[in-house]
């Protein structure tokens, strides 16, 4: 029971008292940590009866290998979750592989084939990271804000949006210089290789999730991967859910339904397995 005049944590924390209503957790485009603090939260408390996961922003995942190193004590990764995953060989993901895997797929494949303008943003991006370097050699991964627009606008346009918004003058960069349009020049180069990324985001994301679905099932959890709408709606469109009873009635449905013929269903050990 908890003192009086404590409301009960519905969640199944802390003061969540024997009598505490079963909750079900959702996590609606929970970003980085977030949803691994979801599904661990669900393991550890049983009034949390199941919970539903829509991830996003992967990374921002905490890994076992992060540079500079988490104070001690460390918390636990947000990435890997499960043994098996762990126990792999090279299953460490970089800061780039987990970035790509935020991309829109669908949307870009639309870009390429209508050759759309849009996608010379991609190599003012790569130029302007090439300046940012040259001026601050010592800063990673600089955090240049979406310009609205971009493709609208000449380079020089763009990137005296883009450099204050890392510290720097605009007027002390060479935006117009021979080495800079040799760089423009190979925006086709720079389209390609990005194009290239985006053939291997959708691995890197479902290694993610399945690192994941694993984590739950190995502590006797009933789980399921559900691609629950088009992606051309949202590239996000994987949910993972999991429940502490069978989620065999409620996902019998989708079961018989082309729109869900990739469903992933993992079973905990034992549960009708050999």
């Amino acid at each position: 029971p908890t003192p009086a005049g404590v409301t009960p944590n519905p969640l199944g924390g802390p003061g969540a008292g024997a009598g505490a209503q079963r909750v079900v957790v959702t996590g609606l485009h929970a970003c980085g940590d977030l949803s691994p603090a979801l599904l661990r939260h669900f393991a550890r408390s049983p009034a949390v009866a199941a919970v539903a996961s829509v991830a996003c922003c992967h990374m921002k995942l905490s890994t076992g290998h992060q540079t500079p190193p988490c104070p001690s004590p460390c918390p636990p990764p947000g990435y890997p979750l499960s043994t098996w995953v762990a126990s792999l060989p090279g299953h460490q993901l970089s800061y780039r592989a987990r970035e790509a895997a935020c991309h829109a797929v669908e949307e870009y494949e639309e870009r390429l084939a209508k050759e759309s303008e849009r996608l010379r943003v991609h190599c003012y991006r790569a130029v302007l990271e090439s300046l940012i370097r040259a001026a601050k050699p010592g800063l990673k991964r600089p955090g240049v804000q979406t310009v609205k627009k971009a493709h609208a606008l000449s380079f020089p346009e763009y990137a005296r949006l883009g450099l204050p918004r890392v510290g720097l003058n605009p007027d002390t960069v060479p935006l117009e210089s021979e080495a800079v349009r040799a760089m423009l020049e190979q925006q086709n180069k720079v389209v390609a290789f990005f194009s290239l990324t985006q053939l291997l985001a959708p691995l890197v994301e479902t290694l993610i999730l399945l690192d994941r679905l694993l984590f739950l099932r190995e502590q006797g959890f009933h789980c399921a991967l559900i691609p629950l709408f088009n992606p051309r709606f949202s590239p996000r469109n994987l949910v993972l859910v999991a429940a502490r009873t069978p989620l065999g009635t409620v996902l019998s449905g989708l079961e018989d339904s082309d729109e869900y013929e990739d469903l992933v269903v993992a079973k905990p050990p034992g549960d009708g397995q050999s």
